[in-house]
């Protein structure tokens, strides 16, 4: 099921959410996990975020569109696995951050993605802009998509409700997390909409006042 949850002030793009459903896995442990996939576009044209697990349902919220391009917060196997079958049935080329590469080399050994995402980087479609924002902690190559037009920034597994993205696996760092949450994520007005790469949203606002209680707890 595909749930609009976010229109630009004219109504002409619109941001939609569907979730689906597979695993993760990583230093020899693998979980069930529930994912969220953003589709970013007007009637036209999109830009897919983050097409985990099952390519007919990110192409059924799709539709007839031309994909703009498939932009991946991060490396994980719950991310990227399904990209490139995502790709080959609704088109669209791949964007990931270099950093992330031993991540995507993990489970596609024999391709690479079709672009390497630079932080401070715009896709534009109808007026509205998607920069993209380094932000290292969870995975060195994580980023987030930051629309001050539409009010919102995809967090990935960066910024939760309730906190940081986890880092107690390989390639992750509690420290760097927070360091990229405060200087790149809490800078942003309060009122943005932190769409998350799991489960619900959040505020820059709602999360702005906890960081001493994620330090104390250290996570």
């Amino acid at each position: 099921m595909t749930e609009i949850v976010k229109e630009s002030a004219d109504g002409r793009v619109r941001v939609q959410n569907c979730v689906t459903s597979g695993t993760f896995s990583l230093d020899g442990g693998t979980w069930d996990v529930d994912n969220n996939v953003w589709v970013v576009g007007n009637d036209d044209e999109c830009f897919v975020i983050d097409p985990a697990h099952s390519p007919a349902v990110v192409a059924e919220a799709v539709g007839g569109r031309t994909v703009k391009g498939i932009l991946l917060t991060h490396g994980h196997d719950d991310h990227i696995r399904a990209a490139q079958d995502t790709a080959a049935l609704i088109g669209g080329q791949i964007h990931l951050h270099p950093a992330d590469r031993m991540l995507w080399d993990s489970v596609h050994p024999d391709t690479a993605p079709d672009h390497e995402l630079t932080d401070g980087e715009v896709f534009e479609l109808d007026g509205i802009g998607l920069t993209v924002l380094s932000t290292p902690g969870h995975s060195p190559g994580s980023v987030c998509f930051h629309s001050p037009e539409l009010g919102v920034v995809f967090s990935g597994d960066t910024l939760f409700q309730g906190g940081p993205g986890a880092t107690g696996r390989s390639y992750s760092d509690f420290p760097t997390i927070v360091e990229s949450i405060r200087e790149r994520l809490l800078v942003l007005a309060p009122e943005t909409v932190v769409l998350t790469g799991h489960g619900d949203s959040t505020t820059i606002g709602s999360e702005a006042g906890h960081v001493q209680e994620w330090l104390d707890r250290g996570h």
